[in-house]
């Protein structure tokens, strides 16, 4: 029954693994690249690290604690290091190459239909 169990957290983590590492070669910018293997990596890579945990330590030798150190520094680093990249490119303007939405309204009906909508300003 372990062993099953085993499996199927390897399976899912490199199943989570392959779906972030497929979405930073497939993705076209910069922030959506940043999206794939923060989110999806990260659980794919906490999944095998809770494996090898639980492998080890069922083996006789106490609890293995290596594992879960490095699942809870991956855990709280990850977000953190997305959260500065993502920062730092806002902060040097990078641009995104796909279309931004339009911010005309084009309900047609009720009053201001097909007038232009202007953005709030934004905070230095």
């Amino acid at each position: 029954m372990l062993e099953a169990a085993l499996s199927l957290l390897i399976l899912i983590g490199a199943l989570f693994v392959f779906i972030g590492s497929l979405g930073l070669v497939r993705l076209n910018d910069f922030y959506t690249r940043l999206h794939g293997p923060t989110k999806a990596t990260t659980l794919g890579v906490g999944s095998l690290l809770i494996a090898s945990a639980v492998h080890f330590s069922s083996q006789g030798d106490g609890l293995s604690l290596h594992e879960i150190l490095v699942t809870l520094f991956l855990f709280i680093t990850a977000p953190v290091s997305a959260h500065l990249l993502s920062k730092a490119a806002l902060h040097l303007r990078l641009r995104s190459p796909v279309q931004a939405p339009s911010l005309v309204d084009e309900a047609g009906s009720g009053p201001g239909a097909g007038k232009q909508v202007t953005p709030s300003p934004r905070a230095p």
